[in-house]
């Protein structure tokens, strides 16, 4: 057995009984090319990711303070404003175009998990939505919006570390221009994610078991269950 190795061709592997491979299509190609069959690759071609995401990690010399003190209470806070806010927020970013005021997501650990941050210190990260591969910086709009519903935000922070998509996907190539939904969800890549085998590919010893197969990013652990699910009672 094989874990937590970054491979580049399965070819350089033994000959193992099943492979499940946690990467998207585009890696897919890369590591798995000769073994798969054309029709096969060509659906993986036509493959599509979604946006990519701008992130920034703070450490801050105390708990963000946020206007509603409700807010302390949550380990994750989405700041939108108005649904029609967020929805123009999304829309730009579909329309290839960046939001004055982006829907932010932003979590704050420390303050539910003290020990990831020294004595009376806290951490905190937060993302917003940008289209895939972007190069603007977001830094100053993102924490505008911050600021904006947690005023003196800026004061409490001790340091940051930004990420533009590049930086993500150089960290993680299955990060395709910034995407961590593992593909665009839209009703087609719903139904056929990657393609309609799901988690089997073309060929009958390899599986894909990421995020880019179904139930898709955000339900954790789900695609690699039920891609071994299957890989497992197909095993002769």
């Amino acid at each position: 057995m094989k874990t937590s190795s970054r491979i580049e061709s399965l070819a350089s592997l033994p000959q193992y009984d099943l492979t499940l491979c946690d990467v998207t299509p585009r890696q897919m190609l890369n590591i798995a090319g000769p073994r798969l069959s054309d029709t096969y690759k060509r659906l993986l071609q036509r493959f599509r990711y979604g946006p990519g995401v701008f992130k920034v990690d703070y450490a801050l010399n105390d708990p963000i303070p946020w206007k509603a003190s409700e807010c302390l209470r949550a380990a994750t806070v989405h700041l939108g404003g108005s649904f029609e806010e967020i929805a123009a927020s999304e829309q730009a970013m579909r329309n290839g175009q960046h939001a004055d005021y982006p829907f932010v997501l932003l979590v704050q650990p420390t303050l539910f998990d003290p020990s990831r941050a020294p004595v009376t210190k806290h951490t905190a990260w937060a993302y917003c939505h940008v289209p895939n591969g972007s190069k603007r910086n977001m830094l100053k709009k993102l924490e505008d919006q911050v600021e904006r519903f947690a005023p003196g935000f800026r004061e409490r922070i001790l340091a940051r570390r930004v990420f533009s998509p590049a930086d993500l996907e150089a960290m993680d190539a299955n990060l395709v221009g910034g995407d961590i939904s593992g593909g665009v969800m839209n009703l087609r890549q719903i139904v056929l994610r990657p393609t309609w085998r799901s988690y089997a590919t073309s060929a009958k010893d390899v599986y894909l078991c990421s995020s880019s197969t179904p139930p898709g990013g955000g339900v954790h652990g789900m695609c690699g269950y039920h891609a071994a699910k299957m890989a497992l009672a197909r095993l002769p």
